[in-house]
């Protein structure tokens, strides 16, 4: 067994006995934790901000993409909204101990099913410093120490989160080891917390298509797999003009570097108003990646020939994470939905139509995390979805799928009463 092998087993054993601590806190003490860490990162936003501002010099002179720079970015107004978020996680309904299923069985045995803590949790992201927050607060939330590997990118920007919500729990009573980092390992870290069986009992990647899958593969702890983005919208023939641009606007534009961006815009042939959606992309910046069809329109709406681009068959599969978007045109819902299909991450899709019987059959039909109608694909998302904060948006199908929250980082366990039964 290496060093690092050994430092991590004994992180996560620190966490385990924190986990234990966590497993019977009280809602009221594990809310005094959330709230001394939402003060903390109020009182030393000057702080996160100058650690952040070394962390973004390094990622552009090593060449980070504007979206990954964007994902690493920390502000006063983004650090606030940090703590507001942590703020609203307090108010939500503490999971544990929630009756998921009870009744009295015929020969007279009492039995319930409650939520019950997972135990410890390991993150391995890249470059968002807020899910370095998002994560252990939810993990506090729902009874969880948390292990976390944010990567070096962030580095500096996460030792400090770190330290301040390590001293704000402890400051109310819960272990300091209920949070923890093993980003001074590096990568060996992050290899460690996958072979850490028995040490800890989920592992939640988050971050891009490679790193992802790299933890799937490698990974003998349990995996949630939050998938990538290739998220789509479908302007239908009677889409009503005053939603459908704002929307697809806003799906691929509001901000174009995280997963729920829209990457795919499917237009019908009847829709009259294609022209004005794809100039109104083109004037926010976006470039087009479109096929025949799509060209022919945009180039009658007279859209810039700068943005418009051949569309090649690996577009169709892109998560661009940037100014850029797939734009096809299909001849009907069926030919969307078979799109779809054929391309989609399993992340969100959306339609725009004012056909009660084309939406139901797209949400029938669409097998993703989330369907949307007549809504931008940004709202996939816990803060928008009421969850508080998320700590990842699984696209797999098994223990959760779509924004994780408190719910998912929970287990159940069966508690069955009698009154000296026996079989």
């Amino acid at each position: 067994m290496t060093n690092t092998s050994e430092a991590v087993r004994a992180l996560a054993t620190k966490g385990r006995a924190a986990a234990g601590v966590l497993r019977s806190a009280s809602t009221t003490q594990k809310n005094d934790a959330l709230s001394a860490i939402a003060v903390a990162l109020d009182e030393n936003i000057d702080a996160i901000v100058a650690a952040n501002a070394n962390d973004l010099a390094r990622g552009k002179e090593s060449g980070l993409t504007e979206a990954l720079l964007d994902r690493l970015t920390l502000n006063e107004e983004r650090i606030r909204g940090i703590a507001d978020a942590i703020r609203q996680l307090v108010v939500l309904a503490d999971p544990v101990g929630e009756v998921v299923m009870g009744k009295t069985l015929p020969n007279g045995l009492v039995v319930r099913n409650l939520r019950v803590p997972m135990g410890v949790v390991g993150m391995i992201y890249e470059a968002r410093p807020n899910v370095t927050v998002d994560a252990a607060c939810l993990a506090l939330k729902s009874g969880n120490a948390v292990l976390l590997r944010g990567g070096s990118a962030a580095e500096e920007t996460n030792v400090v989160l770190v330290s301040l919500m390590r001293n704000a729990v402890e400051s109310v009573g819960i272990p300091a080891d209920a949070i923890a980092s093993v980003d001074e390992w590096g990568r060996e870290g992050a290899t460690e917390l996958m072979r850490a069986r028995g040490y800890i009992d989920l592992l939640i990647p988050r971050g891009g298509s490679g790193l992802i899958q790299s933890v799937v593969r490698e990974s003998v702890v349990p995996v949630i797999e939050t998938g990538v983005g290739n998220c789509h919208v479908f302007v239908n023939a009677d889409a009503d003009p005053a939603k459908a641009l704002p929307i697809v606007v806003n799906s691929k534009t509001h901000r174009p570097g995280v997963c729920n961006a829209a990457e795919t815009l499917l237009l019908h042939e009847g829709y009259g108003e294609s022209g004005a959606i794809l100039s109104a992309l083109a004037d926010a910046g976006v470039t087009l990646h479109v096929d025949g069809k799509a060209r022919a329109l945009a180039e009658e709406a007279g859209v810039d020939a700068g943005r418009i681009v051949d569309a090649v068959d690996a577009d169709w599969d892109t998560e661009y994470l940037a100014l850029e978007m797939a734009v096809g045109v299909v001849d009907s819902v069926g030919s969307a939905i078979a799109h779809i299909a054929n391309h989609s991450s399993g992340h969100t899709e959306a339609i725009v139509t004012d056909s009660v019987t084309d939406a139901n059959a797209f949400v029938a039909a669409i097998d993703s995390a989330a369907v949307m109608v007549n809504a931008s694909t940004r709202f996939t998302d816990g803060g928008e979805l009421g969850l508080g904060a998320e700590i990842g948006i699984s696209t797999q199908k098994l223990h959760a799928r779509g924004p994780m929250g408190l719910a998912e980082l929970t287990t159940t366990t069966w508690i069955v009463e009698g009154a000296g039964h026996v079989r």
